[in-house]
């Protein structure tokens, strides 16, 4: 009898495992660009939740202002904390429409997630981290009394945001 024939074969052979390889290096190639995309996705859906957040809290804080019948500069009281007023709408300071916003703190210290900053006297923006400041948002205040602030995601692209 012969005992080649009636030895078991143990493992993969070497085909098997090459094959294996490249059907996995096929679907990695695959899947990478679709993740990729999703950071991008996930960024622009990060800033326009902040833009929401913005929204809000300028609202809010004017419609305080409006049931204290405070004058169009007069700051409010937002969770035991001033928020300072500049005609009917919080300022773009960070200590103002940022802490309003949830963005940072009462004392105008950032809070991780965002990079809000203070442009300008009229202009707050907010990116999502440091190494995408392409990919941002803003608040535009005016100098009209009661005229309401812009707001402006028109940055926030799949091509800034990537």
């Amino acid at each position: 009898m012969n005992t080649k024939l009636l030895r078991k074969q143990n493992g993969f052979t070497l085909i098997e495992l090459v094959l294996v390889i490249v059907i996995l290096g096929i679907l990695a190639a695959i899947a990478l660009p679709k993740f990729v995309a999703l950071q991008a996705d996930a960024r622009m859906a990060k800033m326009n939740g902040a833009l929401a957040s913005i929204k809000a809290a300028a609202v809010l804080a004017h419609s305080v202002q409006l049931t204290q019948q405070l004058a169009p500069g007069g700051s409010v009281t937002m969770d035991g904390n001033t928020v300072v007023m500049a005609n009917g709408y919080p300022t773009t300071a960070l200590a103002s429409i940022g802490y309003a916003a949830g963005l940072a703190t009462a004392a105008g210290v950032a809070l991780p997630d965002y990079v809000p900053v203070a442009t300008s006297a009229t202009v707050f923006t907010v990116r999502p981290d440091a190494t995408h400041a392409a990919c941002a948002i803003t608040y535009t205040t005016t100098a009209v009394v009661g005229a309401v602030p812009t707001y402006s995601s028109a940055a926030v692209t799949a091509a800034n945001c990537s």
